[in-house]
């Protein structure tokens, strides 16, 4: 099992570059390794907008897999309010 990614404590617009950049990155090499289900951790997420859960949401409009891991206050509220509540449900039902 390959180690989580770790979003960055900023998901803002301010950071999507960078953040699409690394994801993606992780992204092909955990594929190079055959991962069949990419854990991303969003436990040092403090601050997060509507363009850094597209980033997300961008994934999960792909083939790819993956589960979120250990969400913080602000990204549990960021998605309940953003009517994204199912990736929270699946994060739980595998904690």
């Amino acid at each position: 099992m390959s180690t989580p990614f770790e979003l960055p404590q900023e998901m803002t617009i301010y950071s999507a570059v960078e953040t699409r950049d690394a994801l993606l990155g992780w992204v092909t090499e955990q594929n190079a390794k055959s991962a069949k289900l990419l854990k991303i951790s969003a436990a040092k997420v403090q601050e997060i907008d509507g363009a850094g859960l597209q980033l997300l949401a961008a994934l999960s409009n792909t083939e790819q897999n993956w589960q979120l891991v250990g969400p913080s206050a602000a990204f549990v509220d960021a998605c309940q309010a953003m009517g994204l509540s199912t990736w929270l449900d699946k994060s739980l039902a595998h904690a």
